[in-house]
């Protein structure tokens, strides 16, 4: 398991709920007990300030305290062993300033593989193929956010059979996902469910049929990551609705594998996510 940061520290969860509800930097400097200056310096570095008043700041945000409190502390989701999934690999990229993650996934016996995202670049996603004798027949896009997808050309120059997925709507008709589709691989059944919000044409994939009853695969892009959500100032609702309804509604044993930072579980998510208060799944 790669050990990782996480994504997103308190000041930016912050950040992402004020701008995503519209509420004024100074009001929410007044309800934590801070000047603007003192709550532009958390949301940019996430240092703890003791006068900070967590219950206020969570309560105006709709942001659960506990969990704002946990993240504050230094709160990390499990270090998952990635062995019991023996035929699926997480790969991080970076450009020099931003880690980005892809995944690739084949079932054993075909040795029929998918990629989901591409990240910066081509020799990590390469070498595994390569090693692992896969047939890439597939690459599933989560979103078109340029991190995501960078590496993409050349990824299909090395692969060109295999077949491209995304909810891109000006992508060719052939490339759209179709709803209620299923992708087999093998033993390995893909699904997709749409969650829009962090991106227009966003889509969280689900990958069931791992043997010796492993946990399900959520690769979800940037509809959330371990301790907080995808920014998305313009549809805040809908994304955080969209991750209630279509990703934590899951099993909670599912591995969620998000676009940025630490791998983490359906279960942590709901017990330890700021954006959604333990009152969401009483």
């Amino acid at each position: 398991m790669l050990n990782m940061p996480l994504e997103d520290h308190a000041g930016d969860i912050i950040r992402k709920s004020r701008m995503g509800r519209g509420v004024s930097a100074i009001e929410v400097a007044s309800a934590a007990n801070l000047n603007p200056h003192q709550l532009q310096q958390f949301e940019e570095d996430g240092h703890e300030i003791p006068e900070l008043n967590f219950e206020a700041v969570a309560e105006r945000l709709t942001l659960d305290p506990a969990k704002l409190r946990q993240i504050a502390s230094g709160w990390e989701p499990h270090t998952h062993d990635m062995h019991q999934w023996t035929h699926f690999r997480h790969i991080e990229t970076d450009d020099g300033g931003m880690a980005v993650n892809c995944f690739l996934i084949w079932d054993d016996a075909s040795k029929v593989g998918a990629l989901f995202d591409t990240g910066w670049i081509l020799p990590p996603i390469q070498s595994l193929i390569e090693t692992h004798s896969i047939q890439l027949q597939h690459i599933f896009i989560t979103h078109s956010h340029y991190d995501h997808i960078e590496a993409l050309g050349k990824v299909r120059q090395f692969a060109p059979e295999a077949l491209l997925h995304s909810n891109i709507k000006s992508a060719p008709k052939a490339q759209q996902l179709v709803p209620d589709e299923r992708f087999q691989l093998g033993s390995l059944t893909v699904s997709y469910r749409e969650t829009p919000g962090h991106a227009d044409d966003g889509v969280t994939y689900v990958v069931e049929g791992f043997p010796a009853e492993q946990p399900n695969l959520v690769i979800v892009g940037d509809a959330i990551f371990a301790g907080s959500i995808g920014g998305a100032p313009k549809h805040f609702e809908l994304a955080r609705t969209k991750v209630l309804d279509e990703v934590l509604s899951l099993p909670g044993n599912s591995l969620i594998c998000p676009g940025h930072g630490p791998l983490t579980t359906v279960s942590e998510e709901r017990k330890h996510n700021p954006f959604f208060p333990s009152a969401m799944f009483t």
